[in-house]
């Protein structure tokens, strides 16, 4: 099987040749597997086994002068700083009151993305891995950045409809800049892999209640959008979110990535009992306790083994790390060896 097979079999309920791989990593941590490996790029995902590439549109709108201490702006206007991303420095919405308001303010336009590139982006790899696309569409913590997350709450309570519509604002962004995506290269896309946070080290960062009503929206629209091109939609999420699980495969979410076994309720062995049979589980290999600390390449490599006999039987799963970007200060040789022994116990 090509890696693109292998994962659309996975996807389909089908029991493919091995499970797939996955290899999500932080560009300081890849920079230096590079350096220690003596490999480019694609020859070092290739090295990797990894069954899955990327394309991304590009954001090109007005240029925003940073403020002293900002290293970047997000398409809402908020400057942050810090390393990669970084932090928001304000919440310029956060005094925010009426639905006037929110009508009224500034909002992104999806014109300002350019999605020129993806098709030649995609062509490269001559069909044979599984294509990610699709904005990242982080709605949940753009909101959280514009009016500030301990306010936010207070805002569900005490301004439902408002809120509500910042919500549909900022979803819209996201919504119109896929749809554009799709409409240039949905043929060459395979997932649509979008990315929100919802849970933390001890459980979800809201109630069940709270989520359906919030988030679930917005997440309906982005799942209608992928599969209405016939792509399945797969949600990168942090944290311990088990009692959320439920809400997102009744909303129609396809995968689930990337598990992280330490945080509350999310046992590997627990999530493949209830779920394994509902939706596609991808991760679970701790990025912490095993792949950072681990203790040597072949106690990773038996570690991964004993994930793998977990999640391995019945199919709907993808082995990687519990987080999509492996860290700098992860051992690249524990990475090769877990990747290594998804391959050697990962077949069918």
């Amino acid at each position: 099987m090509t890696s693109k097979e292998r994962v659309a079999a996975v996807f389909a309920g089908e029991i493919p040749d091995r499970v797939p791989r996955w290899c999500g990593a932080s560009p300081e941590f890849w920079e230096k597997a590079k350096k220690e490996t003596n490999l480019k790029d694609e020859d070092l995902r290739v090295r990797m086994g990894d069954d899955f590439r990327r394309v991304s549109s590009e954001y090109k709108g007005t240029a925003v002068e940073l403020v002293p201490g900002a290293t970047w702006c997000s398409p809402f206007g908020i400057q942050r700083e810090g390393i990669g991303y970084g932090q928001p420095m304000t919440h310029p919405m956060k005094d925010v009151a009426t639905i006037a308001e929110v009508e009224a303010w500034q909002w992104p336009d999806s014109d300002m993305v350019d999605i020129s590139t993806l098709r030649t982006q995609a062509n490269v790899w001559n069909g044979q891995y599984s294509v990610l696309g699709g904005e990242w569409s982080p709605f949940w913590h753009d909101v959280i950045d514009l009016v500030g997350h301990e306010n936010l709450y207070y805002l569900m309570f005490d301004h439902p409809e408002m809120t509500k519509l910042i919500f549909e604002k900022v979803t819209d962004y996201y919504f119109e800049t896929t749809r554009m995506a799709f409409d240039e290269a949905a043929d060459l896309i395979d997932i649509f892999f979008i990315g929100n946070d919802f849970g933390g080290q001890t459980g979800p960062l809201m109630g069940i209640e709270m989520f359906n009503e919030f988030m679930i929206p917005s997440l309906k629209r982005f799942i209608n959008l992928g599969h209405d091109y016939n792509l399945p939609v797969m949600l990168h999420c942090c944290g311990g979110y088990r009692e959320l699980i439920p809400s997102l495969i009744d909303a129609g979410i396809d995968g689930l990535h990337a598990l992280q076994p330490d945080a509350r309720g999310m046992d590997p062995g627990s999530l493949k009992q209830d779920f394994g049979d509902k939706i596609v589980l991808n991760g679970s290999i701790d990025s912490h306790n095993i792949l950072i600390n681990g203790q040597s390449p072949e106690w990773v490599r038996d570690q991964t083994k004993a994930v793998l006999d977990v999640m391995k039987p019945g199919g709907k799963y993808i082995g990687g790390a519990s987080h999509d970007t492996i860290l700098e200060e992860t051992p690249v040789e524990n990475v090769l060896a877990m990747m290594d022994a998804i391959e050697e116990f990962g077949e069918y």
